[in-house]
């Protein structure tokens, strides 16, 4: 498990990093202001489409299912959806095309007429990104069911990787269409790198596969999940709404935030993958006893990073960012953001818990009622907080949403929860107190990394997750 989720972790990373390089690079050539907070709007949609998938939409519906089938009932199933896969996204990329108006009045409705005008056009180019999005996830259901998790896992990489490239390269001189257009040869790249795999397997272009009812029993298994992510990214279209009401450029500092905390954590999407597929295959007390080791995993890899956000914010803006070094408002964005994380990851493997054992319901219901508590105060806290109360309504979302699987599926009494949460909260609270405390950046930054450092092997030795 751990050396699965260490290559599979290294892989990610590169591809978070180019993430964050590309809004980076997006804010050093546009600055903060209309134009960024415009193509970030019309990014939205392709982006969300694009973690959807790579954070499971489809793997966790389809692994079990392929799985349970041969050699020869998984290629025809393969075989079989594959074109299914491609007309849905021709689908939905006209949908978005087509509608860019309607989407970006939704997405961005406080947006100037010049800026809106931009992401219309930015969106009707990104739209068309969808397919190749769609058939990279199919693609990575059968390396999965083999281990094979580094390859799938570059996905994130190559589809920010000419985005990067183009702006490195045009910077200042770069445009919003120019801009798009690398995004969508990223999307592309993304399939055409698994195609290799996907021969081997046995899947040829003009063989269609005869999998009876593979695509009616995808879409049941996909419905619940897909209902969960459309509640998630619900919520990020709600945050960018209320933030392109705060105020020009707020838009691009809530993105930078969201795309800056995630840059430590990327071995949690990593094990998450990676414990579907090892959960998948096991039963009563043998997936219990994954779960309890996932925990512990989940804890260790992530809690000392939030620490560390949340004592480093300023410096790690002030040394990435330095023209932004002056403005508080990303610092207490970064810091703040960071507080749920540990909450949101054990949520995340509550509910692969729950996929392992083919119940994809639960935990949709138990999202949506976390959901629905974060978007009443999403209505409420940031009007009067400014953009730290968008954080604070994620938090309570995400603790409401944790409790309620953990008493569903009666794990209430069964894991070390408490304990754990005790300890996160009391080192989120030294860290916020504390480490914000050193003289000048690099002590700042090296008093954060040592907490860091010391939390992680003070939990390694408790909870020792490598223990069977």
């Amino acid at each position: 498990m751990l050396g699965s989720t260490l290559w599979l972790t290294l892989a990610t990373l590169l591809g978070l990093v180019a993430g964050f390089a590309r809004e980076w690079l997006l804010v050093a050539a546009w600055g903060v202001g209309s134009r960024s907070d415009a193509f970030i709007v019309a990014l939205f949609l392709p982006e969300a489409l694009r973690m959807a998938f790579a954070a499971g939409l489809l793997s966790a519906a389809a692994l079990p299912l392929f799985q349970q089938r041969d050699a020869e009932q998984r290629e025809a199933w393969l075989c079989s959806l594959l074109p299914r896969t491609v007309l849905v996204g021709l689908v939905l990329a006209l949908l978005m095309s087509v509608g860019a108006p309607l989407w970006v009045a939704v997405v961005g409705p406080g947006l100037s007429g010049e800026a809106a005008a931009t992401a219309r056009e930015s969106l009707m180019l990104l739209a068309w990104s969808a397919p190749g999005i769609l058939l990279h996830a199919l693609l990575c259901v059968p390396l999965q069911a083999q281990s094979r998790f580094v390859l799938a896992g570059l996905g994130s990489l190559t589809f920010n990787l000419p985005p990067v490239l183009y702006l490195l390269a045009w910077g200042a001189d770069s445009s919003a269409a120019g801009l798009a257009m690398a995004c969508l040869v990223g999307s592309l790249c993304m399939p055409l790198l698994l195609l290799r795999s996907t021969w081997s397997l046995g899947w040829r272009p003009w063989k269609l596969g005869r999998g009876s009812g593979a695509g009616r029993e995808l879409l049941a298994r996909m419905a619940p999940l897909f209902g969960s992510n459309l509640a998630s990214h619900g919520l990020a279209l709600l945050e960018r709404m209320v933030a392109s009401l705060l105020g020009e450029g707020a838009v691009t500092w809530l993105n930078l935030a969201r795309k800056l905390i995630n840059l430590p954590l990327v071995a949690l999407m990593s094990l998450n993958q990676v414990m579907l597929g090892l959960m998948s295959g096991r039963q009563g007390e043998e997936r219990l006893a994954l779960l309890r080791r996932g925990l512990a995993c989940t804890t260790l890899l992530s809690l000392p990073a939030v620490v560390g956000l949340i004592g480093g914010a300023a410096v790690l803006v002030a040394l990435l960012m330095p023209s932004q070094a002056h403005d508080s408002a990303l610092v207490e964005l970064v810091a703040w953001f960071a507080v749920p994380l540990l909450f949101s990851a054990w949520n995340a493997l509550f509910a692969r818990y729950a996929y392992a054992g083919g119940d994809t319901v639960l935990p949709l219901r138990c999202e949506l009622s976390g959901s629905l508590l974060n978007a009443c105060l999403l209505g409420v806290l940031p009007f009067y907080l400014g953009l730290p109360g968008i954080s604070l309504a994620a938090c309570a979302g995400v603790t409401l949403t944790g409790l309620l699987l953990l008493r569903r599926q009666g794990l209430w009494s069964i894991l070390a929860w408490r304990s754990q949460a005790s300890v996160a909260l009391l080192a989120m609270a030294l860290a916020a107190y504390l480490l914000p405390l050193g003289s000048g950046h690099l002590a700042q930054l090296f008093s954060s990394a040592a907490a860091a450092l010391i939390l992680m092997l003070l939990l390694a030795a408790k909870l020792k997750p490598w223990r069977e």
